[in-house]
Formats: C-alpha cells, structure tokens, sequence
C-alpha cells in the first residue's frame, strides 16, 4: 500500500507540476492564436449572448437541456470550493502575485473551454432513448477515432468523480457546518446524500432544472457577500492590484504569517488554482454542454468562455481581493479559513456565515453536476446499463466523504482529475482545425446577422 501512496504521489506531482500546467496554458495560448484572440476580444459580443440572454429559451436546432441549463450544469461543477478554498490557498502559498497568473491563466483558458465545448456539440451523438451524450471521450473516439485513448479519459473521468466531485465536496460542506453551526458531519453527510439522490435519480433533466435555479442563486449570494467588503474597504482596492501586480513578478517578502514567495511559486499557485477552478482543458464541462439545445456548436462554444469567465475572473477575483484589501492575507491562515477571516473582517458574524453558506451551495451543486460527468463517462465505457448501479454506487460515498474516510482514495481522484487533460488536450489539439473552420463558419456567415437581425429565432 504504501508503495502505490508513493506512486501516486509522484504521478500527481507530474499532472499538478510545471509542466503540465505549462501545456494547460499553452494550449490556451496556441487557441487564443489560432482563433485570433477571439475569447477576448470578441468578449463583450459573447457576454452580450450570454450573461445578458440566460434565461431565454433556444428553440432552434437540437438537443435535451436549454443552453443556459447546461452551462448551469458545467458552472455548478466549476464553481465549488475551490473559488473559495482554493483561492485563499493560492494567496497562503504564492502570495498575492498568485492571483495575476489565475488570470492570465483564464485569460487563455477561455479560448480552451471554448474549444471543448465546439468539440463536444460537433461530435455528439443521440442515444436510443433520444439523450444527448457527448465530451472527451467522444470528440476523441469520433473526432480523433483513437478508441483506446477515449477509453482512458473516461476511465480517469469516472474514477475521479468520486474524490474530486464526491468526497472533497461533502467533506467541505460537513467541516464548514460542523465548525460554523456544530452540526455533526454524519449528519450532514445522510442529509447531503438524501438531496442529492432525489436529484441523481432524475436524470440530467432534473439536475440541469435544479442547477438553473441555484447557480445564479448562489453566485449572486456570495458575489453580494464580496461585493459589500470590496465598497467597505474600496480605498484599499488601488493598492490591492499595485501589491498583486508587483508581486507576481518579484515574489513576496515574508510578513507577518506569510513565509514569502518567489515569481515561481507564485505563478505556479496562481495557475494551478486557476485550472482547478475553472476546469479549462480538463475535459469535464464539456460532457454537460453536449446535451445543450443549439444550431450551432460555435453558439455553445460562446457559453465555454462565459463560463471561464465568470468562475475565475469574476468569482475567483472576489474571493482575492476580499482577502487583500482586508489585509489578512498575511496572517497565516490558510484555505476556507481565510476567506472566513476577510469576510468576518469587514461584516463581523455574518461574514462568516456568507462563506459557510457559499460552500454549502457550491460543493452540493459541484456535487450534482460530477455525479453526471462520472455517470456519463461510466456509460461511455459500459453502456447505458452501468447508470442506476453508478449512482447507487456514487451516494454512499457522499457519506464516507462527510465523515472524512478514505483520504487516499481523494489524493487517488485528485491524480486522475489531472490526468484526464492528458488525453484531452491531445484530443482539442488535434481537432483545433475542426474548431477553427467553425469559428470562421460561424463569424463569418448567416449565423452573426441571424442574432442581430432574426428576432423570430427567439
């Protein structure tokens, strides 16, 4: 046993090391190029089809769940605990030069979630019982038509869930209530376990239904929550960004709690929280974005940059420059703990709340939306027969994960979620012509003029 702990640490240190992170974000960097930085500067043309039509219906072209439902979906999975925890943790680390490369991590990580989600329309498949599946495992298989290497991503995906989607989520849920509330984690595990079956067992339709609902719900909860200490503290927001500016090119000095960091570490952290949270490159949004209705993959694609967007460089920035201007960024805190204290800084007692109810929301909708990822994968590989046996499977683990059980089997999940992007950035890089040819389809034919000018499209 204590030789696979071994390996698998070494494995996870090559997966979450430099070098992958490098090809995450250099992936980025090549679509952002090949796509000519259309992620960017194409932004507020794609926040215009998104952000401000969410809650309109797409009726036309194909497909099981609403567009907004599925970016709903892929949001609940990529808004989790780690904008809260994992943020904090970059800056504990890194220092607050950490959260400049979260940027430009997302930045680039836009044009890669943008290309998954074209690849996941465009190799799509309709199943017998008229469901939409789609993501990695099938852009890979279709698109690719490298079987074996479509087998792999969905192994690693299914596997995965459990830890990453499953145990770490109901594991922050049950620490958060325990400490902020006293309620115990056994208890919080049977209750978490009991919603998210009534969810589960009603198929993607009810969890996009459930996700539409909370997504916005809790975005805007916690968004407020930051949004009251950053108009509290707003003279200290100038120097917040000279401080993370400077910072991520020269390091940080140790002060107070804070042990100091180089340009390297910070840029490591910085990605690396950036990629977890956002998910850019990984491969699992995409599998929710598959069963979306639209006319066009490159119409879905618009909602991958949304989505990145939104995670990282609205929610995640949040979370950072609460932890800045409040000043206890230094104190020697580190994760959930953290962000507790910026927020209870600035509104005593109920800051606390605000981060305990925000993890309740994101780690139970992180919680739904990977049941379906790894249900979807598991289907991949065994076929539809595998879906009532994986959830029976999945909810157990909701518990063993409260309680705390089974660390190894999270650091074993935590492995495989980063392997996944292996198989998957060989699957986006080698469809990028695919991804391409559609952008120019779309930005350069009917599909523009029938947004501005084809209101009966609506």
């Amino acid at each position: 046993m204590d030789f696979f702990i071994r390996l698998n640490s070494m494995i996870n240190d090559f997966v979450w090391g430099p070098i992958m992170l490098v090809l995450l974000v250099g992936t980025g960097v090549y679509l952002t190029v090949r796509t000519n930085f259309m992620s960017i500067t194409k932004l507020g043309y794609i926040l215009k089809n998104t952000l401000f039509k969410m809650f309109e219906k797409e009726t036309a072209g194909e497909g099981e769940i609403t567009a907004f439902q599925a970016v709903a979906t892929a949001l609940a999975a990529t808004v989790g605990t780690g904008n809260i925890a994992g943020v904090a943790t970059a800056i504990a680390i890194g220092g607050p030069g950490a959260i400049f490369w979260m940027w430009l991590s997302a930045l680039f990580g836009m044009a890669t979630k943008f290309a998954e989600v074209v690849l996941s329309i465009e190799y799509r498949e309709k199943t017998e019982d008229g469901r939409f599946v789609g993501g990695p495992m099938y852009y890979i298989a279709n698109g690719l038509k490298a079987n074996w290497l479509a087998y792999i991503f969905a192994i690693f995906a299914a596997m995965a869930a459990f830890g990453i989607g499953n145990m770490v989520q109901s594991n922050s849920v049950a620490a958060s209530l325990e400490v902020t509330f006293g309620v115990p984690k056994l208890a919080t595990g049977i209750v978490l376990a009991v919603l998210a079956a009534l969810v589960m067992f009603g198929g993607l339709k009810r969890i996009a239904t459930v996700t539409e609902r909370l997504v916005p719900f809790m975005a805007a909860f916690y968004i407020l929550g930051g949004l009251v200490i950053l108009i509290m503290n707003i003279s200290n927001i100038p120097a917040a960004f000279g401080l993370i500016f400077r910072s991520a090119f020269s390091g940080s000095a140790a002060v107070g709690g804070f042990v100091g960091s180089t340009m390297a570490l910070a840029a490591r952290m910085g990605v690396a929280r950036g990629v977890f949270s956002n998910e850019a490159g990984l491969g699992s949004a995409p599998i929710a974005h598959a069963a979306a209705t639209t006319d066009h993959p490159v119409r879905q694609g618009l909602w991958g940059v949304f989505e990145v967007f939104m995670d990282t460089l609205i929610i995640c920035t949040i979370t950072a420059l609460s932890i800045i201007v409040t000043g206890v960024w230094n104190t020697g805190e580190t994760g959930a703990a953290l962000t507790t204290m910026a927020f209870d800084t600035s509104i005593p007692v109920i800051g606390g709340y605000i981060v305990s109810v925000g993890i309740l929301l994101f780690a139970f909708s992180t919680l739904l939306s990977w049941s379906y990822y790894g249900e979807r994968s598991a289907e991949f590989i065994f076929g539809p027969k595998v879906i009532t046996p994986y959830r029976i499977i999945w909810i157990p683990f909701i518990v063993i994960g409260a309680v705390g059980g089974l660390e190894t089997l999270w650091d074993i999940a935590d492995t495989l979620n980063g392997l996944m992007a292996i198989p998957n950035l060989i699957g986006i890089l080698g469809l990028s012509g695919v991804v391409i040819k559609l952008t120019k389809d779309f930005f350069g034919t009917k599909y523009v003029e029938e947004l501005k000018y084809a209101p009966e499209r609506r």
